[in-house]
């Protein structure tokens, strides 16, 4: 009886082997930019191709009749699933005929896709194999046959953007990262409310324009620093960091007694501190190090520029205020460094005991 079951077993075993997971759930795709068109490559494994194509075994695909027989349902399944875009076009090409790399067990195809012009950026939208959840699409971008950029496609997301290293390129970054830089100014409370902290107790119009370029270098050195992986502290603390310096900043306005300005050194602290904030956007989206280091520029020329608006703004309303009564711009900014040091207070409380994803 035991022999038997001994023997159930075994069948069991020798029928599931068939069934094992995937090898290689991995489809790679080489995005070759030249001047005058967008080259591709891509290798899928044969168990993919097999499972949406009806061949079974997979390996079959690797024999010539096989693969051959099924050349134009691999040319559309890959011309649906993988789409290219330059500067926001769609583009399209000839696939070439599928060929077989037996030892990776892959199908190899590849298309070349004619531009007008040199792109500024170049798009790829792919979701290869559906039905795996776990299959991944290794992208490369190069560039006088160097990896400029790679990206890994899955599920969750499905595309990814490449700026060249053509002056388009630069172009698009420019175009592209002062407006976010500018509106990420103007629409971060905790940036305007360091920034009204800043400017309460007055100044030179001068002196309030290098207040707030103090801020923007010192995060342009630490955004640069995390976006090349140089130095990436966690937000767990980089964020609690950033309530204390707007706590700190309202208490400096308080404790002042007509001693020495260190506006300045607290403004370079908060940039500081807050470079390492926005950092984690540039990661994310797979720039190549010449990019990274044009879109960080480009990012905080937004900043400064937002930032020297609201320091003409502030800096004429309290000048007109002070110069009507400086008693009440004396309260003001009493008042004004109560708000700020309470607004920093629940961030940071908010931000220690209730962190929600910081990572």
């Amino acid at each position: 009886m035991k022999r038997l079951a001994s023997l159930v077993v075994l069948a069991v075993l020798a029928l599931a082997a068939p069934a094992a997971a995937h090898p290689v759930p991995f489809t790679y795709v080489d995005v070759r930019v030249e001047p005058d068109a967008i080259v591709l490559t891509l290798v899928a494994h044969v168990f993919d191709l097999g499972h949406d194509l009806d061949v079974a075994p997979p390996e079959r695909f690797l024999e010539r009749d096989v693969l051959a027989a099924k050349a134009e349902a691999v040319k559309e399944l890959v011309s649906t699933r993988l789409k290219l875009f330059a500067d926001g076009r769609a583009l399209e090409g000839e696939w070439s005929a599928p060929e077989a790399l037996p030892d990776r067990q892959s199908i190899q195809i590849g298309a070349r896709m004619p531009v007008e012009r040199p792109s500024g950026t170049v798009s790829v939208s792919a979701l290869m194999f559906p039905y795996d959840p776990e299959h991944q699409t290794f992208v490369n971008f190069l560039e006088r046959d160097t990896i400029a950029a790679q990206a890994i496609l899955d599920r969750g997301r499905t595309s990814v953007e490449y700026f060249t290293g053509t002056r388009q390129g630069v172009w698009v970054l420019i175009r592209r990262f002062v407006p976010q830089g500018f509106r990420h100014m103007l629409t971060g409370p905790e940036h305007l409310v360091f920034l009204f902290g800043l400017l309460l107790l007055g100044g030179s119009l001068r002196h309030l324009a290098l207040l707030v370029t103090a801020f923007t270098a010192a995060q342009a050195l630490t955004l640069a620093l995390a976006a090349f992986n140089v130095m990436t502290p966690s937000l767990k603390f980089v964020e609690p960091g950033i309530a204390l310096s707007i706590i700190y900043v309202g208490a400096d306005n308080l404790m002042v007694r007509g001693g020495r300005d260190m506006r300045a050194w607290i403004a370079a602290a908060f940039g500081f501190i807050h470079g390492f904030g926005f950092a984690g956007v540039f990661r994310a989206m797979d720039l190549s190090r010449p990019a990274i280091g044009w879109s960080v520029a480009s990012f905080n020329i937004g900043v400064e520029i937002a930032q020297l608006l609201v320091v003409v703004a502030l800096a004429a309303l309290l000048s007109a205020l002070r110069a009507r009564s400086e008693s009440a711009a004396r309260r003001l900014a009493f008042l004004g460094s109560i708000v700020v040091i309470a607004a920093g207070t629940l961030w940071f409380v908010q931000r220690v005991f209730f962190p929600g994803d910081l990572t």
